[in-house]
């Protein structure tokens, strides 16, 4: 999975879940941060959500959710 494709199924997720745009939802969550792994040995992905409080924190919970399952991701 690359970048692009995450913050695609962050979106989706999102959209699904709490309803609202994608477009609203796509600026909410910003962009994929990549980090290199041999410094970030379990994730090399971060985001900076921004937004309203509900809307920050139903990102992080999905977040977490989503780092088990894909805790690393390529460039694109």
């Amino acid at each position: 999975m690359n970048a692009s494709e995450l913050q695609d199924m962050l979106v989706a997720a999102l959209v699904r879940k709490l309803g609202g745009t994608q477009r609203r939802w796509r600026m909410a969550i910003g962009p994929v941060g990549l980090h290199d792994r041999a410094t970030h040995s379990h994730c090399n992905w971060s985001v900076a959500p921004s937004g309203s409080h509900r809307e920050i924190a139903a990102i992080e919970r999905l977040l977490d959710d989503i780092r088990l399952s894909h805790p690393f991701v390529e460039p694109g």
